[in-house]
């Protein structure tokens, strides 16, 4: 979808998941954990005792990448691209080809998704945090070949700003690759939500070339349209960088109150000890029955 949908729907889904990644990487940070827990959906809502219980992560994948390949096919509504080779031409040619790049790109996040609740299952439990890191890691590689080639038939404009997405993506691709022997190290944590920030937001940007913000439209033909592309790009990448402080510093005060009425002494019943001698509850006992006796 070369449109303001087609860019605004998988940068609010990259967003959710980078400040949803964010915020858990700020709480391990914070309670020093040496592995990054994903939380599970409660036990009530994955139905069936048996069937295992799926992260949220996963279903965010899932759902989104479905969700969007959905879109790139059957939107708006009455339109159906899943014809890709037009048979009335004797040539045959290839048609939808943007939005078949799409569904391949998003198709493989939606992969991602499965092989993750494939991995939380009781089948691949050993080495199912590699597989899961790996599948994340295809991905973004799909994304940046698939990438490479978008920009064909395009202004200069246009290919300014995917190859910038594709900076992020590809870094992406090998901090993922990285994780996968690495998976519980700090730094690769941050880096990862610092470029799942950057790669979402520069989305939000690609959009704003459909919609401008100044009324006027950008300009292929002209140098500082392009030079402040670049420009642009350095800015979300510093904004995406207070973002994730600004989230750190949330979850800061949260954990910070949390633990604090957490360890508050009379926040919570405790009960008595009594020894076996009870000697203790005998003194008490006869204090109580004095007060009777002076009241």
């Amino acid at each position: 979808m070369g449109t303001l949908e087609g860019h605004l729907m998988p940068g609010v889904g990259f967003l959710l998941y980078s400040l949803y990644y964010s915020v858990l990487t700020s709480l391990a940070l914070l309670r020093e954990q040496k592995v990054l827990k994903h939380p599970m959906l409660p036990r009530k809502l994955c139905g069936h005792r048996l069937l295992p219980q799926v992260s949220y992560e996963a279903l965010i994948k899932v759902l989104m990448g479905t969700l969007t390949v959905v879109c790139e096919l059957f939107y708006p509504p009455g339109e159906n691209r899943l014809q890709m080779i037009d048979w009335k031409d004797p040539r045959r040619p290839f048609i939808f080809k943007d939005n078949w790049q799409h569904v391949t790109m998003f198709g493989f996040f939606a992969f991602s998704g499965v092989v993750d609740l494939v991995s939380q299952s009781r089948l691949v439990r050993s080495w199912g945090e590699k597989l899961e890191h790996a599948a994340e890691a295809l991905a973004f590689y799909v994304l940046v070949v698939l990438m490479a080639t978008h920009t064909e038939n395009k202004s200069s404009l246009e290919i300014r700003v995917h190859l910038l997405l594709m900076v992020p993506s590809f870094l992406l691709a090998l901090v993922t690759t990285v994780e996968v022997w690495l998976p519980n190290h700090p730094p690769i944590w941050i880096l990862k939500c610092l470029l799942g920030l950057v790669f979402s937001n520069w989305l939000f940007q690609i959009c704003e070339m459909y919609v401008p913000l100044t009324g006027q439209p950008w300009r292929s033909d002209s140098p500082a349209d392009r030079a402040f592309l670049s420009v642009f790009f350095c800015w979300y990448i510093a904004f995406s960088i207070a973002l994730f402080i600004a989230v750190y510093g949330l979850c800061s005060l949260w954990h910070c109150h949390y633990s604090s009425w957490k360890k508050t002494p009379g926040a919570r019943y405790q009960r008595c000890r009594i020894e076996s001698s009870c000697e203790e509850l005998e003194k008490l006992k006869a204090e109580a029955l004095l007060q009777d006796g002076v009241v």
